[in-house]
């Protein structure tokens, strides 16, 4: 069969239980700074974390309130575009950097750690 059109990964999941996924993932990735997961699982959420980054750099209500929906976590989001989002001003694009790790030995699925580029400080400067 042809991949002609077909935008995105499947996972083999329904389509609210990918969304979940990204979501789930996303979110942990603000919250740490650093996840390990699958590489295909690592590709898709480095595609929507980027997009919601570009949209926390803007800071304005809506796009505040778009990442709010996407993240589903108002404190994470709060984070995202308070804390996380000013110490990247100076890229444009490319936040992110997935680093294949090793294989897991249970299924041989491809591991890989995704994390911020810039040395992030997760703390807010008002704490």
């Amino acid at each position: 069969m042809h991949r002609h059109g077909y935008k995105g990964r499947k996972f083999g999941r329904e389509r609210d239980q990918r969304r979940a996924l990204l979501k789930g993932l996303a979110t942990s990735l603000v919250i740490h700074g650093k996840i390990e997961t699958t590489l295909p699982k690592a590709k898709e959420t480095l595609r929507y974390t980027e997009k919601l980054i570009t949209k926390a750099k803007k800071g304005d209500l809506h796009n505040r309130r778009q990442v709010m929906a996407k993240l589903g976590n108002i404190e994470v989001a709060n984070k995202l575009v308070d804390v996380i989002a000013p110490q990247l001003k100076n890229r444009n694009s490319g936040h992110l950097r997935i680093e294949r790790t090793r294989v897991r030995r249970g299924d041989g699925a491809e591991m890989a750690i995704i994390e911020f580029v810039d040395q992030i400080n997760h703390e807010s400067e008002d704490k």
